[in-house]
């Protein structure tokens, strides 16, 4: 409740009808056009040379000084163009327009989490200089996070403006969660979500919500309020179909003739679940158990992708449709290889299809850059994702259980994150508050 409450004194962002924040980034900043004079110009961007591959067409977040580089066509893309998926980036730190060079290369939306943040701001100086006023303000320090990621959400939200309205809000999303200490709370759950929505008060903005069994009511009720929404934390196909059957309800309660701007996209977590499954499947030991492993995900994503189409189809689906709107997009997320002895590409090359996203960290998206292939994957092997996912039930292991183990573990890792982050925080207060004296 603490960080809901701190949630109601965060300052919105004018529209653009009114006067702008000053926190908000300028629209020239935004220019695509520009993309190359400001990879020329701007003295914050250096390129990241990773000895595995070619040099990197990417940036860390930086202020140090750097040669920069003109933007070129990449395999992202054609990701796009060619297959119709969407390459996001899951990252965000400060500055933020260390992202302009990934939209100029393909990148059309941004991921961010708790752990996400928890590294951004606790290994960075770049946020002291508003988390000092803050704390001379005497912000408590929960407001004061949700002011730093307020603020670089806004920014973000700003940069990828064009491509949202490019695509009519098909794209140029950036995505921020509400507090992972409120995965078992739908009541709370849904006031943090539209105080969070409020604050940010950016069109291209994505409220993330857990697919915890609590907050499936929650999402209804989000996107019932004409909020888009990231449904995050999916581990399983049963889980799934709870997820889409929640957008669909909440579309026909809206109760809006124009549902062209409430949009969503499911986050189907895949590395993850190899990591858990392998493992499973090791203690089994047998030699059919052992050819499983590294072929759970990419096999149950696949028939994820089955269930999308089914559900986005029929009576129901096109009588939405005739309101304007548009299909629960799935996004493949946690797509970095855990297992070094897999391919860098495991979880992306196999995943490639239309209306979809795939969003990846810095490594993933590093890879797929340099040696990634481009072709529909995601339902060229149907028949065997159906055989393995058949195998893996056969020898014991419940699909709905391993979703569950795996989320429980998730929503614990960000609670971890956050609280993590807090207590540095309130540390970096501490020490801000002695020199002072």
């Amino acid at each position: 409740m603490a960080s809901v409450t701190n949630l109601t004194n965060l300052t919105p962002a004018t529209t653009s009808a009114g006067s702008r924040s000053s926190s908000v980034l300028p629209r020239s900043s935004v220019n695509l056009r520009s993309f190359n004079a400001k990879l020329s110009s701007a003295s914050h961007l250096s390129l990241r040379y990773n000895p595995q591959y070619r040099p990197s067409l990417f940036v860390r977040c930086s202020a140090s000084g750097g040669n920069g580089s003109t933007a070129k066509r990449t395999t992202l893309h054609d990701l796009y163009e060619k297959e119709g998926q969407s390459p996001w980036y899951d990252n965000l730190c400060r500055p933020v327009t260390d992202l302009i060079p990934f939209i100029a290369r393909g990148v059309r939306g941004v991921t961010s989490n708790p752990a996400i943040f928890q590294k951004a701001i606790s290994t960075s100086d770049a946020y002291n200089d508003q988390f000092r006023t803050l704390v001379e303000s005497g912000s408590a320090i929960k407001k004061a996070y949700w002011e730093l990621v307020v603020k670089d959400i806004q920014d973000a939200c700003k940069l990828f403006e064009p491509i949202y309205d490019q695509t009519e809000a098909e794209d140029g999303y950036v995505s921020v969660e509400v507090s992972p200490l409120l995965a078992d709370d739908t009541k709370t759950t849904i006031k943090a979500a539209k105080l969070l929505h409020k604050s940010v008060n950016r069109r291209n903005v994505y409220i993330k919500i857990p697919a915890t069994a609590p907050c499936i009511p929650s999402i209804r009720d989000v996107i019932a309020s004409g909020i888009s929404v990231n449904v995050t934390l999916i581990f399983s196909i049963a889980r799934y179909e709870a997820v889409i059957d929640a957008y669909l309800d909440g579309l026909e309660a809206s109760g809006l003739d124009d549902l062209s701007r409430v949009t969503s996209v499911a986050s189907f977590f895949v590395s993850r679940v190899d990591t858990l499954m392998d493992k499973m499947l090791e203690k089994i030991g047998t030699p059919e158990a052992l050819d499983l492993r590294g072929k759970a995900a990419v096999a149950q994503a696949a028939l994820a992708y089955q269930l999308y189409q089914k559900k986005f189809s029929g009576p129901r689906w096109e009588a939405l449709v005739k309101k304007g709107a548009k299909k629960q997009r799935l996004l493949w997320a946690s797509t970095s290889a855990k297992n070094p002895a897999y391919s860098d590409t495991l979880y992306v090359a196999p995943l490639i299809g239309p209306d979809t996203v795939s969003t990846m960290p810095d490594q993933a998206l590093e890879a797929f850059i340099d040696h990634g292939t481009v072709k529909r994957t995601i339902d060229a092997n149907v028949s065997e994702a159906e055989g393995v996912y058949s195998a893996i039930e056969k020898l014991g292991i419940d699909w709905n259980k391993v979703g569950e183990q795996l989320e429980e573990e998730g929503v614990d890792s960000f609670k971890k994150s956050f609280e993590s982050l807090l207590a540095t925080l309130q540390d970096k207060a501490n020490t801000l508050k002695l020199a002072s004296h």
